[in-house]
């Protein structure tokens, strides 16, 4: 019976004091917190599986706030996000929460997340975000990237840039967004990586790809985490690894 394999982990880094990424998983949420070692659900194909990781605004105040309104939002429309414009009114819903909660108190003014995801169909997948959390294809030859960061091009020289143009909340007054959403068939042996920029940030894109053509499922998280870390751990680290199975 064709299944779905996610393996989850969410860790404060090396620097920040505290965890502003969220991660959703089904109806399973991690808000604020961390996973002490890889954790992996399994989940039969059918009902739409939300696979889902948001990242409060560094910089702001209550981005674990933020985070955690969206992550659970989406839990509670997972199984009814069957298509793309059901993701894109739910990206929207989220962005309108998050607005709505932060008005008229002054402690939440201008808190925010980026999110990036994918919702895991029958023989399709859909992928989304807002922001520069970001979702890859993992094939037998290649990472690609098939999320798409609202991000400006990094400086000469540099290869990341921590801006970001598009945002769930963030500001003084309401800003709607648009969120980007794919399509894409799916089959047995289709594995994908949903992260926060704690992952990518200090990670090399080759070195993410080396480590998951060596790794799958719990392994290939630790992996990854660990690669974060040894590069200094700046930032939260969250991550979700989806592979398809019969």
């Amino acid at each position: 019976m064709p299944y779905t394999a996610v393996t989850a982990l969410s860790h404060v880094g090396l620097v920040r004091e505290h965890n502003e990424d969220s991660l959703v998983v089904g109806p399973w949420t991690l808000c604020g917190t961390a996973t002490e070692s890889p954790q992996t659900l399994l989940f039969p194909l059918g009902t739409p599986l939300i696979v889902a990781a948001a990242d409060g605004l560094g910089g702001q105040p209550a981005g674990e706030v933020a985070s955690a309104l969206v992550v659970r939002r989406l839990a509670t429309l997972g199984p009814t996000l069957d298509g793309e414009e059901a993701v894109r009114d739910a990206v929207d819903l989220c962005n309108r929460v998050v607005y709505s909660v932060a008005d008229g108190d002054p402690e939440l003014t201008t808190m925010g997340s980026t999110v990036a995801g994918a919702v895991v169909l029958t023989d399709s997948l859909l992928v989304f975000n807002i922001g520069d959390s970001k979702v890859f294809e993992v094939t037998g030859d290649a990472l690609r990237q098939v999320s798409v960061d609202d991000s400006p091009p990094p400086a000469p020289g540099q290869r990341i840039t921590s801006a970001v143009t598009q945002t769930l909340g963030g500001g003084t007054t309401f800003a709607p967004v648009t969120a980007h959403v794919s399509l894409s068939p799916l089959s047995p042996g289709n594995r994908y990586l949903v992260c926060t920029d704690g992952l990518t940030d200090p990670v090399p894109e080759d070195e993410v790809e080396s480590l998951l053509r060596l790794y799958d499922d719990g392994r290939a998280a630790y992996e990854l985490w660990k690669a974060a870390v040894e590069a200094g751990g700046p930032d939260n680290i969250t991550l979700a690894l989806i592979r398809v199975g019969e």
